[in-house]
């Protein structure tokens, strides 16, 4: 294996799961401090009007958090971040309550978080209703190129032997497969309940890992002792390791494109500028480069992986 698929993402698989006060002290007791109390790295400039770029708990969202507070430095913006809020029902609130001002977020996951019986699935119709959905004193800025979704994937012998392209195809030999999954995918509508819907694909197993489809899930189908595994598009073990991603035709998984969840309370137009220029440039694919920057064997901090794009793509000079 590659040196650097041996620390993988420990993705948004957490984001998912139930929040409230035992998961708010836990990771406060993990932290060693609360993470909404101080502002952690500061990015300070003259001018305009300060705001707070919080994050979730996985090194992607401190990324491209890390990338916003820097865009509205070079602005002109006092921008501050607030990194490892937690899940998303911590971080959503911190929004509300302006424990922060802003964090990127993942279109389809926010829009099912707010409305969970919402049926849109394609990147175009999820935006378009998010502005309606979001309670009172919450907006979006415009969604990115950029996209980390949940993805059925499997290795390539896997792939050969069953002639496996799409999750169609996989549901023809589904009774026969174990799958590696966070538990929470048991009862998640993009999750057996969905697989079950939208293909009729039931499997043998379910074995659930809370490494959000980490290093742990990726040895596990490695070596054969699941057949299929859920992970995200941006971790760079795919890419690595010659994984196939398996084509989903009925949409069972939502589009997850990156964009700036914000409070309207604070938020100037100077500042909406600056966050949209990301959001115009921001790719899938740099997402999967500054993963594995931060998360292989270059082994980068956040901030310092965020400035580098900022440079590269001429945001800071």
């Amino acid at each position: 294996m590659k040196e650097n698929t041996r620390t993988i993402l420990t993705r948004r698989g957490l984001a998912g799961m139930a929040a409230g006060v035992g998961l708010a002290v836990a990771l406060t007791a993990c932290g060693g401090s609360d993470p909404l109390a101080t502002p952690s790295t500061s990015a300070g400039s003259a001018g305009g009007s300060s705001l707070v770029v919080g994050s979730a708990d996985f090194p992607e969202s401190q990324i491209v958090a890390e990338i916003y507070a820097g865009a509205l430095t070079a602005a002109g913006v006092t921008a501050t971040t607030k990194p490892n809020i937690g899940a998303r029902e911590i971080y959503f609130k911190a929004v509300q309550d302006g424990s922060v001002d802003l964090v990127p977020d993942y279109s389809g996951n926010l829009l099912s978080h707010v409305d969970p019986e919402a049926a849109e699935v394609s990147a175009d119709d999820i935006y378009k209703a998010l502005p309606g959905k979001l309670p009172e004193g919450l907006a979006v800025l415009e969604a990115s190129k950029a996209e980390s979704k949940d993805a059925m994937v499997v290795t390539k012998a896997t792939a050969e032997k069953y002639q496996l392209k799409s999750i169609e195809d996989l549901a023809k030999v589904c009774k026969d497969l174990t799958m590696a999954a966070p538990a929470t995918f048991e009862t998640r509508a993009y999750g057996l309940p969905g697989l079950k819907t939208n293909y009729g694909c039931e499997l043998k197993a379910l074995k659930p890992f809370s490494d959000g489809g980490g290093n742990l899930t990726l040895q596990a189908l490695l070596t054969d002792d699941v057949q299929v595994a859920d992970i995200y598009t941006t971790t760079p073990s795919i890419a690595d390791n010659d994984l196939v991603v398996l084509e989903d035709p009925k949409n069972n998984f939502k589009a997850q494109q990156v964009l700036p969840l914000y409070n309207k309370a604070k938020m100037t137009d100077k500042a909406k500028d600056a966050l949209n220029a990301v959001s115009k440039i921001l790719t899938t694919e740099d997402l999967v480069n500054l993963n594995r920057a931060v998360s292989g064997s270059q082994k980068q901090n956040a901030k310092d992986a965020a400035a580098t794009w900022l440079k590269d793509k001429g945001i800071v000079k």
